[in-house]
């Protein structure tokens, strides 16, 4: 719908009569419609801040109820708490991805650490969170709500560091000798060179980030730790209790408020973003059929939205024009020998480091539980690392040529994108039931029919990595493959595959972060009293938690931060390697 049609909808005996409303009444009409929207949306948050500072005790006078009229104000609740989620995910990333990217010292301890924080569960963020953040607030809502932020962070933020990460190792040589020419700072080349090239993945991978927040809304706000209980007004809560009480009636209207909440997400933020960013693209020749947006066109033809915000605009405009960190045409010279020393003196720190917390991670373990503990966990580790692997390579084949087909028409990526969101966004505990039942009903191996259930978290990130990497396929590239006739296999291996197999890696590499994640709710299902677990290192760690036990949360968290870590180092590190050297669009 374009938003130039509103005047004839509001006045409909305009409609069709060939009459078209006068400039200043058309201006008029954005300014009014942009002015509700945005009083609606100041109007929103301070009601949802106000309800989310109340005391603690407020929890326990208004416990979850599943009359679906609390539905619009636990979807309130839960809205604003991803929202502060991907905004916090977002400055982490543009300070640690850059950080990472521009300083290979620092990069040798962050990529590790953030291999290391990707694979931490979202249960054992929250079984070691919880307590400090309940101590931080004493008696106010403030501290569990924190506690479910940041567990809605740890769902988003590794994600889009990645993607950010990756870009920033992709930057085109014929772009640095740009910012060599233009003798822009390093503070200067970030803002108009660097963070505008990695907008259009970056902007991609939030909304998967924020749909895997939604995959695991359900155990950020409904809370169980050993014998502390507590559940937050929202849809995961709305969830849980609809599951534990074997209610497919609020399950239904759970599915329903999920799928408006995400349309207007899609509507309001995503969609104006991806049509804002596509001015973005790396290419000599313009998109053919660029993204549009209502809310944007409507936005950039409000007076009185350019009016509010032409402060900040001169703002930045000032900000960009500061000179700092001084970029140097020549880099500091280094013989051979001095660079060598250098990097051993480094790795020897680093490596005095590691082996330090690993020897206090080892006296912990080998003091709090057996050699059997730890072999039982090892080969768990094993069970679900295959079942990650299988994973991965299925949705490969799934989504790599659909991703493709989608992201080179922007038209049918346009009705896909709504849709994707919102599959990506259902959470697994919806499914539950199905499998519950359909193992019971025909006697079902456990281990081998809720695996499926893990590539709810797994194939989305690869898919939208892969929209965004085609979409953003130089169009100058596509027209010399066309006039040389490049068509079938030699098309795919010769062009497409690696221009997307910086963002394919990206996509699988967090995929397989999000398959971890997943194998928590995936390898432990329950429907009402019923419950079913495959074994694995998901369903321990799950059980545990359920337990309070924090000694083998410890070890079965520590299992799977190895086991990942290990496997991101031999094989998606190096092949980082080779896409940032052999597969850069220069």
């Amino acid at each position: 719908m374009q938003f130039t049609s509103l005047p004839q909808r509001i006045f409909p005996s305009l409609a069709g009569s060939g009459v078209a409303l006068p400039a200043p009444a058309r201006r008029f009409w954005f300014d009014a419609v942009a002015f509700l929207m945005v009083s609606a949306f100041l109007v929103l948050v301070s009601f949802g801040v106000g309800e989310m500072s109340a005391p603690i005790g407020e929890l326990e006078l208004s416990p979850i109820s599943l009359d679906i009229s609390n539905l619009p104000g636990y979807a309130l609740r839960t809205t604003l708490r991803m929202l502060i989620a991907v905004l916090a995910s977002l400055l982490f990333t543009l300070f640690y991805a850059t950080l990472a990217a521009k300083s290979r010292k620092a990069g040798q301890i962050l990529i590790p650490l953030l291999d290391i924080l990707q694979s931490v569960p979202v249960l054992g963020y929250i079984s070691f969170t919880i307590a400090g953040f309940l101590a931080l607030f004493p008696g106010n809502t403030l501290g569990v709500e924190a506690a479910a932020i940041f567990a809605i962070f740890t769902s988003q933020a590794w994600n889009m560091t990645f993607s950010m990460y990756q870009s920033l190792q992709s930057i085109p040589h014929d772009m640095n000798e740009a910012a060599v020419v233009f003798k822009l700072s390093g503070w200067q080349k970030f803002w108009k060179m660097e963070l505008p090239f990695a907008m259009p993945g970056l902007i991609w991978n939030m909304m998967v980030s924020m749909s895997g927040g939604w995959f695991f809304v359900v155990a950020s706000e409904a809370i169980t730790v050993g014998e502390q209980h507590i559940a937050l007004p929202g849809i995961g809560s709305y969830i849980a209790l609809a599951i534990s009480e074997q209610n497919m009636h609020a399950i239904i209207w759970a599915i329903a408020t999920m799928t408006l909440v995400i349309l207007l997400y899609d509507q309001l933020l995503f969609r104006p973003l991806v049509a804002w960013s596509d001015k973005f693209r790396y290419e000599m020749t313009a998109s053919q059929n660029a993204p549009k947006s209502w809310v944007l066109s409507l936005f950039s033809k409000s007076r009185l939205v350019r009016k509010v915000f032409s402060p900040i605009r001169m703002m930045s405009h000032y900000c960009l024009r500061i000179r700092l960190f001084k970029a140097t045409a020549q880099p500091l010279y280094m013989s051979n020998r001095q660079a060598w020393v250098l990097d051993y003196v480094w790795g020897f720190l680093l490596g005095v480091v590691g082996l330090v917390a690993g020897w206090h991670m080892l006296m912990f373990l080998f003091t709090s539980v057996t050699v059997e503990d730890m072999i039982e966990v090892a080969m768990l580790a094993g069970i679900t690392l295959l079942r990650v692997v299988v994973l991965i390579i299925i949705a490969s084949v799934i989504w790599v040529p659909l991703g493709v087909y989608i992201g080179l028409r922007p038209g049918l990526a346009k009705v896909v994108q709504p849709l994707a969101q919102f599959l990506s966004a259902f959470p697994a505990n919806l499914i539950f039931p199905l499998a519950v039942m359909g193992i019971s009903h025909y006697q079902l191996n456990p281990d081998i029919w809720l695996s499926p259930l893990m590539i709810l978290g797994t194939q989305w990130y690869i898919l939208f990595n892969i929209i965004a990497g085609a979409s953003t396929f130089p169009n100058d590239l596509m027209e010399a493959a066309q006039n040389l006739k490049i068509s079938g296999w030699l098309w795919w291996r010769k062009v497409m595959l690696p221009g997307i197999f910086p963002y394919y890696l990206t996509g699988a590499l967090t995929a397989s972060g999000g398959a971890w994640n997943a194998s928590i709710v995936s390898e432990a299902v329950s429907w009402g009293k019923q419950s079913y677990s495959a074994r694995g290192l998901g369903a321990y760690i799950a059980h545990m938690t359920e337990a309070g036990d924090i000694t083998h949360i410890v070890l079965g968290v520590s299992a799977m931060s190895l086991t990942v870590v290990m496997f991101n180092k031999f094989v998606w590190r190096p092949l980082y390697v080779l896409s940032a050297k052999k597969l850069r669009l220069d």
